[in-house]
Parts: C-alpha cells; structure tokens; sequence
C-alpha cells in the first residue's frame, strides 16, 4: 500500500522567513538493522506549543534524546535557537527545560533536596516559581521521592523544568500514568505557565485528546518520518468519511464527484453493514455539500482520532 502523502511539510522559504526555534532535517537513526528513524522533519516557531504526535514505536522518544544530545543521528542535522545543536550542547541545553517519558530521581531525594541539586546548573533558576509551582500540584516538599507515584514524579519533573525558566520545554509523554484529573491539571499548566512566559513548547504524546487541548500546530510521525506538520484544522478538513448501504453501492471505483475531488482514498470497505470510503482531499476546506451524489450516501463526521488513524493507517 502506498505511503500517505505529506500533507505539509516546511520549506526552506518559511524556514528562512520566521528563524524556527527548533529545526529538523533528514533525521535518520538506526539500531542494528532497525531503521527507528527515517529522514524525519520538522520546524517549530517560538512561543507556539507543537504537538508531537505518533503512536508507541513511531520513533518520537528518539527524536528528542537527539535533541536533547543524548543520542546522535546517523546522518540528518538539528538546529535549536537558530545554531546547530552541537555548536555548544552545554549552553544550549541551560536553555530548555525536559521531562522525559520515565522519571529517574534520586529516591532518597526530597523535592527540597533535588531543587538545589537542579538549581547548580541551570543560571536562570527561579526559586519563587519553583516553590508556587509546588503549591499549585500540591506536592509535599520534603517527603522521599521514592513514595510518589509516577503521576506525582511528572509532576515535580515539570516543575523542576519550568523553575528553570527555559525557553524551549520538551515534554515526553509527560502525562503517562496520571488519572482524567491529575492530566487535565496538567495540561492547564502547561498551557497556562508556558503562555505567560512565551515559553516554546515540543509536546510529544500518543492522545488525541491531550493534541486538541493545547496544540497550535502539530506533527504526526510514523515508522520514523513526517506524515503531516500543520495546524489542525487544515488536517481534519483535508480528510472526509461518506458511507452508503450495502445494498445501494453499486460500483467498485470511485463515484464521479469523489473521484473529481479527491487525491487518495485513505480507506474503503465494509463496516457495520455500510460501505465506507476515507478520502484525502485535493482542497483544503472542502465542504460536504461540494460532494453531489446520488441518493444514499451520507457524510459522516470523523472525529480528530478517526483523522490520525486514517493517515497513520496509511504507512503500513
């Protein structure tokens, strides 16, 4: 089956008009004959928050240990505030605040304790914020680390990055292991704190729902490459589900007006006794009422999950 086809993917024109805060290119990593990289690309613009989006395996956590300069890639090139990543790793890394996917504190350690350990090397340590922060998730300050549970350990992680005060904040998977509530709290933290400050936000996660909540824009990787970068609405308006009764379908292309409108069918077949086809469209925006035909076939609305599962679907 043919890949899905990029959507968008940024230009050199665009890269060089607004200078991206995080930019890359050709991204390739391999481990033995496991390819979890495959010429990936992406670019994000200051003070917007760039949803990560990809399913487990897609190669997102490898991604950012590169840009955090804890893997190398094979071949490609990361450029972070406007150099190279490797021109000076040390001071460019004093500028972003991470959580990563899994937190591995010092269990002995309370937050008291690794606020001053954390605080040696980063030069803009705010001490005010950390201490709000800590009030605000309602986190014990000088209780073990051992005791938390994850969501509590994600929670200290991200206060610890935004004490920093960075200017670009990566978050892997940060919510993974908290409850509905703890990751709503979350995520309006997130939104709110990093608005405030104009902080640039690289969100990576495999939930929908965590995308729509505070994303300006997005990427969606699979098997190591780019299918889209683009704001949201231009993904779920470039994609349409109609479906028709078994009974009525009576051809085995594409009927008339689909095949005058559509660049790709995304996916066509039985389901629940209707016969469904997915289709990516040429135009962006395109209205169902564009679509004329006959009796039987009804439009039906897909939600942002059914978009993601339709262009991921695609790379098997």
């Amino acid at each position: 089956m043919p890949a899905f086809p990029t959507l968008h993917k940024t230009t050199d024109s665009e890269r060089n008009a607004t200078p991206a805060v995080l930019d890359l290119q050709s991204l390739k990593k391999s481990f033995g004959s496991l390819a979890v990289l495959d010429g990936l690309d992406l670019s994000v613009q200051q003070g917007e928050v760039f949803g990560f989006l990809g399913r487990n395996g897609a190669g997102k956590s490898t991604a950012i240990r590169m840009i955090m300069g804890i893997t190398r890639a094979d071949a490609g090139s990361i450029s972070v505030f406007g150099q190279s990543l490797h021109s000076d790793l040390i001071a460019t890394r004093q500028r972003i605040g991470y959580v990563a996917q899994d937190q591995n504190m010092y269990p002995w350690m309370s937050p008291k304790v690794i606020s001053k350990f954390v605080k040696g090397f980063y030069p803009h340590w705010d001490g005010a914020r950390f201490k709000q922060l800590m009030d605000d998730f309602d986190l014990p300050p000088k209780r073990k680390i051992g005791t938390f549970s994850g969501g509590m350990k994600a929670k200290l992680a991200l206060t610890l990055a935004l004490s920093t005060r960075p200017e670009l904040l990566i978050l892997d998977e940060p919510t993974a292991g908290m409850d509905p509530v703890a990751r709503r709290e979350f995520l309006d933290l997130v939104r709110d704190q990093t608005a405030g400050d104009g902080t640039t936000t690289f969100f990576s996660t495999h939930l929908i729902d965590e995308i729509e909540a505070i994303a300006d824009r997005i990427a969606i990787v699979e098997a190591g490459r780019t299918l889209y970068e683009g704001e949201l609405d231009p993904l779920r308006n470039g994609i349409g589900t109609w479906s028709i009764g078994m009974d009525d379908y009576v051809t085995d292309g594409l009927p008339g007006e689909f095949a005058r409108h559509s660049l790709r069918v995304l996916y066509a077949g039985e389901r629940r006794g209707r016969y469904v086809m997915t289709l990516q469209f040429a135009q962006e925006a395109l209205a169902s009422h564009e679509i004329n035909l006959h009796a039987g076939w009804r439009h039906d609305a897909m939600t942002l999950e059914d978009v993601f599962i339709a262009v991921v679907s695609q790379n098997q």
